[in-house]
């Protein structure tokens, strides 16, 4: 058995956004209470937790707002108020009329901006065409940030975006940044095989790149649910399956250096990721 220090304590959040900012916010506030309560230093939210709506149209165009806009305005308090780093997705103003972006925040107490990112692969799939409204992000380098911990040495972490999790090597990439929490903030819709691919992916993601994963969806009937919180093996250390919640795990530098001393992949490997 390990005997890991613990580095933090994330908490994936798990629930149904609305076409609401201010019930969002609310409904947001009391999750990350909950999750604070159990020792969570950084809350992970869902995808467009600032506005959702069944069918993407000109209300969600009405709904995008910038970064400095009252929705991370909100997160900032929230993050105040909760002491903790708090990460969400909003539906933020694109780079032209007809589209927005799908982008996550990470916020610290205090309101500062750690980190921006904004979805890649957009959800052109299974029927749906968020390209029809949104538009995908820069291909930039990707921002990460530390979450603290008692050495002082945070430990670091990157952010993708729901689709993006069915490309390998967006994982990849933050990893070779650097990163060794991934979140994955996500809108995965229901339906047949779902649930499977899910929760499929996010360990496949862990245990090719020996890294931690945090994903937290939308509640049923839009999202599948099964937010989770997976080591750098794969195993499952927390989880939700389709209740309104917010679950904890502590993650720690000690098992990601047990885990790739063991399967040192990362370094075996013969290829790297550059963008097409």
């Amino acid at each position: 058995m390990s005997t890991a220090s613990v580095d933090a304590v994330v908490a994936v959040a798990q629930f149904g956004p609305v076409a609401d900012r201010a019930a969002n916010l609310a409904a947001m506030r009391s999750l990350a209470m909950h999750a604070v309560e159990q020792g969570a230093g950084l809350v992970v939210f869902p995808e467009y937790s600032s506005y959702f709506s069944p069918v993407m149209g000109p209300d969600w165009l009405a709904a995008a707002e910038p970064l400095d806009g009252p929705f991370v305005e909100g997160l900032g308090d929230l993050a105040s108020e909760t002491g903790a780093i708090i990460v969400a997705g909003l539906i933020e103003t694109g780079t032209r009329d007809d589209r927005f972006r799908s982008t996550v925040v990470a916020v610290a107490p205090g309101g500062a901006l750690l980190a921006v990112s904004r979805k890649l692969h957009l959800y052109d799939a299974f029927g749906a065409t968020e390209s029809a409204w949104a538009e995908p992000g820069a291909l930039e380098p990707p921002q990460l940030f530390t979450v603290p911990v008692a050495d002082g040495v945070g430990l670091r972490v990157g952010i993708q975006t729901c689709y993006d999790l069915r490309f390998p090597e967006v994982t990849r990439r933050l990893v070779d940044a650097g990163a060794e929490l991934v979140l994955v903030p996500s809108a995965w819709v229901a339906g047949p095989g779902k649930v499977h691919a899910w929760t499929t992916l996010i360990t496949a993601r862990a245990i090719e790149n020996t890294v931690y994963v945090a994903a937290a969806d939308h509640t049923p009937p839009i999202g599948v649910g099964h937010s989770m919180i997976v080591d750098a093996r794969g195993e499952v250390l927390a989880s939700i399956e389709t209740a309104t919640d917010a679950v904890v795990a502590p993650v720690s530098r000690d098992h990601l250096d047990e885990v790739r001393r063991i399967n040192p992949a990362l370094q075996l490997r013969r290829f790297g990721v550059v963008p097409l």
